[in-house]
């Protein structure tokens, strides 16, 4: 494979918003389905695992182990792949598509619906995340494979595609399969459409209970102190930090003891560079910022296709929670500390990306 909207949660009233806000339709809370893999795509060719090469310098395939298929039982094509497969492909789709028509499908208690992320939403930006922005993965290995953990990252590019973009890095690369829980605000649940997007690929509003209630059923939860700072600033400061809230996100990893793990992706500054803001504009629509670049609004809807630039996710080594005592949660100089610690490593791996990256585009 080659080469990941939150924003920061308050401690605030927003979490009586997104109880409002939550679907209906319930399973337990913190059950999940398991199992649920990436169905592989017409005509890919997988390895059989453990089996010897025949030839030095790649692995034998599917295909080389298997005794040939007569030529009039492949498909139309010349994919490789047999009529059977295809069968079993077309098969599993109806019954996909059976499910979701009679609503013969779970989500959980936010509106996460495991199998369409799996099967449709991840199937949908996998293709932007591997080809148009190339996205390399660093550090994977520093996400655990079970329990509760935060992974907090920086936040940029004028429109939060970083967050997504992070959410196909942890469920493509991590070896357990992960999932990433995303906290986003409440701006995201006030639009059509995108709201029910967000609830179906596991985002929740960003407030301390929502939180501290994933972390606390073992999930991999992640956030974006910076928030609307972030992914709002002019482009000559990009790259450059901006503050990190209050710290709610360290009180909430200490009351549920997990681990706290920084990242840094660089890329994502230069998709939308923001030359200016119609700040008059951005408040009759009621957003936090109306973003000029080179490219928006002067080319109509082609100014909105973002710049293809390289991209780089690192995760850093974790930072735990579990040695302090309970009460560690209520101390604001402790959370100021472990704020500025996560903060000045993210900074510095941003440094050191981006003096080892070649180009923007390559």
């Amino acid at each position: 494979m080659a080469d990941a909207k939150v924003i920061p949660f308050d401690d605030d009233h927003r979490s009586r918003a997104g109880a409002a806000q939550r679907p209906s339709r319930r399973r337990g809370a913190g059950s999940r389905r398991q199992g649920t893999a990436r169905p592989a795509e017409v005509g890919e060719v997988q390895p059989l695992p453990g089996v010897a090469s025949a030839r030095d310098d790649e692995p034998v395939t599917r295909e080389e182990q298997q005794p040939q298929e007569p030529a009039g039982d492949e498909t139309v094509g010349g994919t490789g792949d047999g009529t059977d497969g295809l069968e079993r492909r077309v098969a599993s789709g109806l019954a996909f598509l059976r499910r979701r028509l009679t609503g013969d499908y779970e989500v959980d208690d936010f509106g996460y619906d495991e199998e369409l992320t799996d099967q449709v939403l991840m199937s949908l930006l996998r293709p932007v995340y591997e080809k148009y922005f190339r996205v390399e993965v660093k550090g994977i290995e520093n996400i655990p494979s079970e329990g509760g953990a935060l992974i907090v990252a920086n936040h940029s590019g004028t429109v939060p595609v970083d967050g997504l973009m992070m959410q196909v890095a942890v469920h493509d690369h991590h070896p357990a399969g992960r999932h990433l829980r995303l906290l986003a605000a409440d701006l995201v649940f006030m639009l059509p459409v995108v709201n029910e997007l967000a609830r179906k690929l596991g985002h929740t509003l960003a407030c301390a209970e929502d939180a501290e209630r994933l972390l606390g059923q073992g999930e991999l939860v992640g956030v974006m102190p910076e928030g609307f700072k972030g992914i709002g600033k002019p482009f000559g400061e990009r790259y450059k930090l901006q503050r990190f809230g209050r710290g709610g996100f360290v009180s909430t990893a200490l009351r549920q003891r997990a681990p706290i793990i920084p990242c840094s992706i660089v890329g994502a500054e230069e998709i939308y560079p923001m030359i200016g803001n119609a700040k008059t504009l951005a408040r009759l629509l009621g957003f936090p910022y109306f973003p000029l670049t080179p490219t928006f609004p002067w080319l109509g809807p082609l100014g909105a296709i973002p710049l293809p630039t390289k991209w780089t996710i690192q995760f850093g080594e974790p930072i735990p929670t579990d040695g302090y005592p309970p009460e560690a949660a209520e101390d604001p100089m402790l959370m100021f500390n472990l704020t500025d610690q996560v903060r000045e490593q993210i900074q510095h791996t941003l440094y050191k990306l981006l003096v080892q990256r070649r180009s923007v585009f390559f």
